[in-house]
């Protein structure tokens, strides 16, 4: 997959979205997964991380802005759930943990505007944008 283009009119729609790339990932046999999600506040980040920890375990995900991480084991591979929007500076990344997750199983980040310091070069972006279509949504999922 080199970079592809999805339009979501709907939640569910991008719950499977999310769905399908972690289905995607476990086809390949992938055990280690770096998902940085790009976009602005409510467009659906954490829909499509519901979407995407659905395909492996039956978790109740939820965003984990005042936890920084929420992790969802027991399933196929670990999901380890990042919200990086309250994250300042390579200190404060360094104080969650983030650097003892990246080789532990699918790690799936919000606000990774936020870390561009500490991203890995080989990871998944995914951007997500609103559109005049009131809740239509652009998804760019792009492997780098």
């Amino acid at each position: 997959m080199d970079k592809k283009i999805f339009s979501s009119c709907s939640t569910e729609e991008t719950e499977q979205i999310g769905k399908a790339l972690a289905e995607a990932f476990l086809s390949d046999g992938k055990k280690h997964a770096f998902v940085a999600l790009y976009g602005d506040l409510g467009v659906g980040k954490t829909a499509f991380t519901r979407g995407f920890t659905s395909a492996i375990c039956n978790a109740r995900v939820k965003s984990p802005t005042y936890t920084v991480v929420n992790e969802y084991r027991g399933g196929t591979v670990d999901v380890f759930h990042f919200d990086m929007y309250r994250i300042d500076g390579d200190d404060d990344l360094y104080s969650t943990g983030f650097y003892d997750y990246i080789e532990e199983g699918y790690l799936i980040c919000e606000w990774c505007e936020n870390i561009p310091f500490a991203l890995p070069p080989k990871r998944v972006n995914v951007t997500i944008e609103k559109t005049d279509n009131g809740d239509g949504r652009r998804i760019t999922i792009e492997e780098l």
